[in-house]
C-alpha cells in the first residue's frame, strides 16, 4: 500500500517526496548497494518529486551505466537513483534510510542478487 513520504540527505541540501509501498522494499548485494547498505523502495517517476537540491547532486554510473546514482555533493548521502524498469517505465529508487520517520531496520526486505545480474 502506497503512502506519501518525505526524505533527503543528511545536511538538508537535498529534499524529496515520494509515494512508496514499504511492504515491497529490497536489499541488493551488487557492488554499490552492499557497500552503501541501502534498503530500496521504488516509485514511478511521476510519483517522485525532488523539491530541493538538484544543483547539489552528483551522478555516478557503473556496470551497464543504466542507473543514475545521485548523491549530495556536500554530505555524500545517496538519497535516490533514477532508472528504468525492463518495460521502459522511468522510476526512482529511494534509499529508505533517507526517509523521515521510517526505521528501515523494522522492515522485512526481499533480497535481490544484484551481483549476478
Amino acid at each position: 500500500m502506497n503512502k506519501h513520504y518525505s526524505g533527503g540527505c543528511q545536511c538538508g541540501a537535498v529534499a524529496y517526496e515520494a509515494d512508496l509501498d514499504l511492504d515491497q522494499v529490497i536489499t541488493c548485494n551488487c557492488s554499490r548497494c552492499q557497500r552503501l547498505g541501502v534498503v530500496l523502495a521504488f516509485a514511478p517517476r511521476d510519483r517522485f518529486a525532488l523539491h530541493k537540491g538538484a544543483e547539489n547532486l552528483t551522478e555516478y554510473r557503473f556496470n551497464k551505466h543504466e542507473i543514475a546514482h545521485l548523491f549530495c555533493k556536500t554530505c555524500g548521502i545517496q538519497s535516490f537513483s533514477y532508472g528504468r524498469m525492463p518495460d521502459g517505465t522511468e522510476i526512482a529508487a529511494i534509499n529508505v534510510n533517507t526517509l523521515e520517520g521510517v526505521d528501515p531496520r523494522a522492515l522485512m526486505p526481499n533480497h535481490v542478487d544484484g551481483r549476478s545480474i
